[in-house]
């Protein structure tokens, strides 16, 4: 892949963060001491925390004045035209499991703009990777969405919010209308790479609710340079503030939004897990 030169030096940051949280992720995978619940069914363990920990560390003693937003540790007072974005860890139920399908997640925003996106997954070694303009990435290969052109031969994913105890009606009733109409559902249980799966034509498309806006910051620029749709169900613009996700390639991207919409009028419960 070609670098921009403008955003090479913090491509080559988030590379060694992110794969510096690899490591420690791929180290305690399989033997977490201690986990604990952030709400009902939201956890976090010491792996988030260390993991988060190095990439803060890498990441700031290279670019101290930038502004970050991360889960565990929320957003620091530095300059906002320059935002990182970072989940050191998506998908903790299915590391804290011992469930392979889990990664860090990095972005970087530039005066609002995402400009570069990397998600990955250290067990598998599937590292996914974006900048604008210059297309999307799975370990150094260019990657696109996939041509399916009917829900009838789609394989998508979803996921659950944190909050489905109480709001499992709603959930159960989008995920029986795509059940009803597509070839195949997935749940894996991390959006960062649900969404990098769609960008690489794993997934034909992908759809939740309440995702925070490092679950997605870097997954949404992937799916876009790699030549598909990101948007809310109603088809707006997906921004950090939206309730809703649809991602998925240009040929279903609409179906799966009438789907959504069909006898339904809100964008649904909070955060997810």
């Amino acid at each position: 892949m070609t670098i921009p030169h403008e955003w090479e030096k913090e491509q080559q940051v988030a590379a060694q963060a992110a794969r510096t949280a690899g490591d420690i992720l791929r180290r305690k995978f399989g033997h977490i001491r201690h986990v604990e619940k952030k709400g009902e069914i939201d956890l976090v363990t010491e792996a988030d925390l260390e993991a988060e920990t190095a990439v803060l560390d890498i990441i700031q003693r290279r670019f101290p004045h930038d502004a970050v937003l991360s889960e565990e540790a929320g957003a620091n007072g530095g300059s906002p035209e320059r935002t990182w974005i970072i989940d050191p860890l998506d998908g903790t139920t299915n590391f804290a499991h011992g469930f392979p399908f889990f990664g860090v997640s990095i972005a970087f925003e530039f005066e609002g703009t995402v400009v570069l996106g990397i998600v990955y997954n250290p067990v598998m070694e599937e590292y996914f990777e974006a900048i604008r303009t210059a297309g999307a990435f799975l370990n150094r290969r260019s990657i696109t969405v996939s041509r399916v052109q009917t829900m009838g031969e789609a394989l998508l994913a979803t996921g659950f919010p944190y909050d489905v105890r109480e709001t499992h009606r709603e959930v159960m009733d989008l995920f029986t209308k795509m059940l009803v109409r597509a070839q195949g559902l997935r749940r894996p249980g991390a959006a960062a790479i649900d969404l990098c799966y769609v960008a690489a034509g794993k997934f034909d498309g992908f759809w939740e609710q309440g995702l925070k806006p490092w679950d997605t910051a870097a997954g949404d620029l992937i799916v876009e340079e790699a030549g598909g749709r990101v948007s809310t169900f109603d088809g707006e613009p997906h921004t950090h503030d939206s309730k809703s996700i649809v991602a998925a390639n240009p040929y279903i991207h609409d179906a799966m939004i009438a789907i959504l919409n069909s006898g339904h009028s809100g964008t649904g419960p909070g955060p997810r897990h």
